[in-house]
Formats: structure tokens, C-alpha cells, sequence
């Protein structure tokens, strides 16, 4: 029997298909799970609906089929109790749920952390933080009694990394906000963890200028190596699966090692 057979869930924030949140569902799916996804809503002109087309390909390009495909504005509690009513009309339960969403704005992100914008801080924070609260607060009464919710962090909430600015502070809300619903939905078997991801190729990567990350990663993790789409894939798809049954409120690592280090390791072999 596969891994999640007879599973049902929610994913959220597939931008195209190195995101990391479609490396996480395709393993799922492989392992016989059902998949609603959202999107972020296109624009009432955009005729082509790029959002959900970005997601369409994602499908098109694999063997899978989505159980549904519906936009999603995480600052809209309207929208995002319309998507749990669609869910619960597909599905009943939620055995599974996965929150890949954040946004800052870029000028925020272009400048020093100290001089981010009141605007763009409250805006960062609703769209990366508090959507998480209110998407898994939405989805309570759904969730299954051996059930999992999952969220995309990085080492930049724990530790200073120079760049990731504004992001940085939301990721560490974000993870403190794990600990606490992990809390809140222990009672009611819903596990809630976060996956610490290295630097990888991906849309939101490419905002918070991962191409040096990936560099200084080789030398300083002690795997010697970046990590991939697949491995994350399957880090997901562990922390949502009944496998990590006994895990809630933490914050998995999946990144060679990197964070472990307390030097910079091999890359002072390449500045000596």
C-alpha cells in the first residue's frame, strides 16, 4: 500500500514547477494521494489567467491529476473559507495540508531591514504569517484525527542572513506560530511542523538572491553539496505523512547540514 493511498489534501502556493511546493505534492501524489491546489487569483484583465495556468502546466507535464484547481486571496477570509467549503464538498476530510506562501515587497526586500517600509512590513507579514493562522484555523473542522499541517520556512528566521531582510523576521514568526497551533490542534490530532529548505532554484529564490547562497552552501555544509527539488519532495511528503506521526511543532532542517555548522568549514580552505 503507498504512502498516502486513501489521503486527501490541500496544497498551497504552486507557482510553477520548480516550486517547492509542487516538488512536495508530486511525491505525494506518487504515493497515491489527492491533491485540491490553489492558486493565486489572476487579475479580472488578464485573459490568459497566468496564476492558474502556471498550475495547469505543473499537471500537464506529469502524470497526475488535480481533484481541484481554485484561486485563493490568502488576505480575503471570505476566499479562503470559500476554499475550504469547495474541499469539504470534494473530499469530507483533510487527512493533509501544506501553506507555501509568502510575499514581500520587493523594495522591501532591496533594502536594509532597518529601513523597511511600515506598509510593506504589515503587508509581509499578514501575506507570510498570518495566512497560515487563518488558513489552518479555516481548516480545523476538517482536518482528519491523524492528521498533518506543514509550512515552508528558512534558516534566515533563526539566524542573520544579509539580504533576506524583512523575510527573515516573518520566517521566524512563522515558525513560532508552528509551535503554538501545534498547541492548539494537538487535542485534535493535527500535527503542524515546518520544513527548513536550503537555497534552491525557485521563483521566491530568485527574489532573495539564492545564486550566491547556493555557492557558499557547497563549501559550508557538511554534505559538501546543495540539496534538490527531490529531496525536499520527500522531506515534505514525510512530514505529512501518518510516518512522522509522532512529530509536531518543530522545524525540520533539510539543508545538507548547513545549519549545524558554527564556522564557515571547507570555505575557509578557499579564503586562506
Amino acid at each position: 500500500m503507498r504512502l498516502f493511498e486513501g489521503k486527501k489534501g490541500l496544497v498551497m502556493g504552486v507557482a510553477n514547477d520548480r516550486s517547492i511546493a509542487w516538488a512536495i505534492a508530486e511525491k505525494i501524489m506518487e504515493q497515491g494521494g489527492e491533491i485540491g491546489f490553489t492558486h493565486l487569483p489572476d487579475r479580472p484583465d488578464d485573459d490568459k489567467r497566468k496564476n492558474r495556468r502556471r498550475v495547469e502546466k505543473c499537471l500537464e507535464k506529469s502524470e497526475f491529476e488535480a481533484k481541484f484547481l481554485v484561486p485563493m486571496n490568502v488576505q480575503e477570509d471570505e476566499e479562503i473559507a470559500s476554499v475550504m467549503e469547495t474541499a469539504k464538498n470534494e473530499f469530507g476530510q483533510l487527512d493533509f495540508l501544506l501553506h507555501s506562501i509568502a510575499y514581500a515587497d520587493r523594495e522591501d526586500l532591496l533594502r536594509d531591514t532597518i529601513e523597511t517600509s511600515r506598509e510593506g512590513f504589515k503587508m509581509a507579514m499578514d501575506i507570510s504569517v498570518y495566512s497560515f493562522i487563518a488558513v489552518a484555523n479555516a481548516a480545523k473542522d476538517l482536518m482528519s484525527k491523524r492528521s498533518a499541517m506543514a509550512c515552508m520556512t528558512y534558516f534566515g528566521g533563526e539566524k542573520c542572513v544579509p539580504g533576506y531582510n524583512v523575510m527573515g523576521i516573518c520566517k521566524a514568526a512563522l515558525e513560532a506560530s508552528t509551535r503554538y497551533l501545534a498547541y492548539d490542534l494537538g487535542p485534535r490530532g493535527v500535527r503542524v511542523n515546518s520544513l527548513s529548505a536550503g537555497p534552491l532554484k525557485t521563483l521566491a529564490g530568485s527574489a532573495a538572491g539564492v545564486g550566491e547562497m547556493l555557492k557558499m552552501y557547497e563549501h559550508v555544509a557538511p554534505l559538501a553539496r546543495n540539496i534538490t527539488h527531490e529531496e525536499v519532495g520527500r522531506t515534505g511528503a514525510f512530514l505529512l505523512s501518518d510516518m512522522s506521526d509522532g512529530v509536531t511543532g518543530e522545524v525540520l532542517h533539510i539543508d545538507g547540514g548547513y545549519n549545524a555548522m558554527g564556522s564557515p568549514g571547507r570555505l575557509t580552505n578557499l579564503l586562506a
